[in-house]
């Protein structure tokens, strides 16, 4: 009776999934959910799992949810060893990671959960940088700019000859390990005389307290801070471009645009409170997520994401895989 009920749920689900619609797929039997889920990793992707959890909570109140933001580098390390039940990232799992995972005989499902556009922001004061080219973000960004590239004059010679304070990920972050390889050619290249943080929060205030300040994070934290932060355009080449939802969908927001993934722990799957959030949050993720600042998954590329979940397809098809620049429909098609 217990496998006849789950296959007539999962069977709902796919159909919603199928339909396109955004309810949740939902029991008698599991309106009364208990239990704990446990949450860590991306930074970047913390105020959407934290709004996901929220909203579930509201309906399965006997459910906990714990969501932590110690990093995608950091949700990996606890995920490996069988901390967490769901592992946040703004990368893809490294092969590294993956064999962590293996040696706990950890098996986990790779889900991409929505888009961002890597916001590049300067305090409000900011007159001169209105606009930034990929070439300039590099010469302040590269290993070699340490100890030299020290004034805004350095970078651009029509930029005043004031300081140049810079504020980006932490090590440990999946935000830096794509930014540097987006902008410096390689992930983790970077010079280190910089205010480092894996809590976007962190960077926020202090960008906002510095008129000679200049950083970066998920847009996310940007659209919740406008207030106190100026969004810079990036020229890749083709012109001007702000990250937005029509230009990280479209692509054109280069090479700034990424995917961001949630790993689910195959054996928390057995768990029906973890499977029900996971469900939830693939009919919602769109919503929510245009709601607090990232770019929905178009509905096919949703609709490719339910039915892999759907048939339990454990693994990552594009582990190690440089993406930078890869269009959206290939990452998941990959899947």
């Amino acid at each position: 009776m217990k496998k006849v009920t789950t296959a007539f749920i999962a069977l709902l689900f796919l159909a919603a999934c199928n339909g396109g619609k955004t309810n949740t797929v939902e029991s008698s039997e599991t309106k009364s959910l208990k239990g704990v889920i446990s949450i860590d990793g991306s930074s970047t992707l913390f105020p959407l799992s934290e709004a996901l959890a929220e909203d579930f909570r509201t309906t399965h109140t006997d459910v906990q949810i714990t969501v932590g933001e110690s990093g995608t580098g950091g949700g990996f390390k606890k995920f490996s060893r069988g901390e967490l039940d769901i592992s946040n990232a703004s990368r893809t799992i490294k092969a590294s990671e993956d064999s962590a995972c293996k040696a706990n005989g950890i098996e986990y499902i790779e889900l991409a959960i929505c888009s961002d556009g890597m916001a590049i922001v300067v305090h409000p004061e900011n007159t001169f940088a209105s606009t930034i080219t990929v070439s300039e973000l590099k010469t302040m960004w590269e290993p070699e700019a340490q100890g030299k590239v020290k004034l805004w004059s350095d970078v651009n010679s029509a930029w005043p000859k004031e300081e140049l304070h810079l504020f980006g990920a932490g090590t440990q972050s999946g935000t830096y390990d794509y930014f540097t390889e987006a902008i410096n050619g390689k992930a983790k290249a970077s010079r280190g005389d910089y205010t480092a943080s894996e809590d976007d929060n962190v960077l926020v205030q202090g960008i906002a307290r510095d008129k000679l300040a200049l950083g970066y994070f998920g847009l996310a934290y940007y659209e919740t801070n406008k207030d106190k932060l100026k969004l810079v355009a990036i020229d890749n080449g083709n012109g001007a471009v702000l990250p937005s939802i029509t230009t990280v969908q479209d692509g054109t927001y280069q090479p700034l645009s990424r995917p961001l993934f949630m790993y689910i722990n195959m054996k928390a799957l057995s768990r029906p409170e973890v499977v029900m959030f996971i469900e939830y949050c693939l009919n919602n993720a769109n919503k929510i997520a245009a709601e607090v600042g990232y770019v929905p998954l178009p509905d096919n590329m949703m609709a490719l994401v339910k039915q892999k979940f759907v048939a339990r397809k454990s693994g990552s098809a594009i582990m190690g895989k440089n993406t930078v620049g890869m269009k959206l429909v290939d990452i998941i098609s990959a899947q």
